[in-house]
């Protein structure tokens, strides 16, 4: 009998890969969405790449509500809980992030446990191993935790390091279903669809010029192909249950990014910035723009994740950056999004 996944945020760009690669494996796929007149673009975002078939369905469900879950949830194997707000709302009121993260994630877990679902894979962030951003640079494994302390880091950050933590104690006290939890980098990777673009719009401001310069910030790359194949490597792997997984990539600063762009796009890339921005710049920017504000504290700072975890326990090797970010590129302009 063919296996069935509960996808949550079907919607969402990291979701949307999920689906697909589980499609192409065989599986019957489940996905929520917060808004069910959404189907017919989530729809044709998965048939863009491959047929569905009647191996997907939809359920509507709402990270702040109960209603749905249980629904979605019954007679499903396995759940991969990738749903998360992702937004600007955050940076003028972070409880907008904060709560639907938190109590999302518990929601989930509970409907999944109550179903006697077999492994729930949860998608965390890779800054919930990562030490306080004033120390030095630095390289941390999934043995790290972040600072409770540390509240500079931004709404969206603080929401993923807060919901990983809520939802590792409330799986220590459930049997039955095993919890396995991915900490990825920064995603990038060709789009689905132009109505949910994620971390994806830094390429898409880089490539409309609307980045005046190239701060001294940088992010570990990794494929949003390669993010949903590790999950579901997580999610059938003998040696997961009961671990973090992180699933990053390599480390580029924002000048590396716009080289790439630059040399593998010719006039297509005649907007990216050549200079530096200066962290003044940045740092003047920050004192009116609540959105920077907590970039600021990465800035010249260049801490890195090993891999080495899911490399050797899953098999897993994200592919070069370069790659990841032309076909992020090139998707955003043919997809009339730049």
């Amino acid at each position: 009998m063919t296996q069935a996944v509960l996808v949550t945020g079907g919607s969402g760009f990291v979701a949307g890969w999920c689906i697909v690669e589980l499609l192409r494996r065989g599986y019957t796929v489940r996905t929520t969405l917060r808004n069910p007149a959404r189907e017919p673009a989530v729809r044709a975002a998965v048939a863009s790449v491959t047929d569905a078939g009647d191996a997907l369905s939809f359920y509507a469900a709402d990270l702040t509500a109960d209603s749905g879950w249980d629904e979605a949830m019954a007679g499903c194997d396995f759940v991969l809980h990738v749903a998360s707000p992702l937004g600007a709302d955050g940076a003028k009121d972070p409880a907008a992030l904060i709560a639907p993260a938190l109590d999302g994630t518990l929601r989930v877990l509970r409907a999944a446990t109550n179903a006697g679902v077999q492994r729930a894979v949860m998608t965390s962030a890779a800054t919930a191993a990562t030490p306080r951003l004033k120390g030095a640079d630095s390289v941390s494994d999934e043995t790290q935790w972040f600072d409770p302390e540390e509240t500079i880091v931004g709404a969206y950050r603080i929401s993923k390091r807060l919901a990983e933590r809520a939802a590792w104690d409330f799986m220590q006290q459930q049997r039955g279903t095993a919890f396995t939890t991915i900490l990825p980098g920064a995603v990038f990777g060709p789009i689905l669809s132009a109505e949910n673009m994620g971390s994806v719009q830094v390429i898409g401001r880089l490539l409309q010029g609307r980045v005046g310069g190239n701060p001294r910030l940088g992010f570990e790359v990794v494929d949003v192909r390669d993010l949903a194949d590790v999950h579901i490597r997580a999610m059938t792997s003998p040696q997961s249950p009961g671990e973090r997984f992180l699933a990053t990539g390599e480390f580029l600063w924002m000048a590396d990014i716009s080289r790439v762009l630059r040399e593998h796009l010719g006039d297509a890339a005649r907007k990216v910035p050549t200079r530096a921005l200066p962290d003044l710049v940045l740092r003047l920017v920050s004192l009116f723009d609540p959105g920077v504000r907590f970039l600021t504290p990465s800035l010249g700072r260049k801490h890195v994740h090993s891999t080495a975890k899911a490399q050797r326990v899953l098999g897993w090797q994200s592919r070069p950056a370069t790659e990841t970010l032309v076909d992020c590129a090139k998707s955003l302009i043919a997809s009339k999004c730049v």
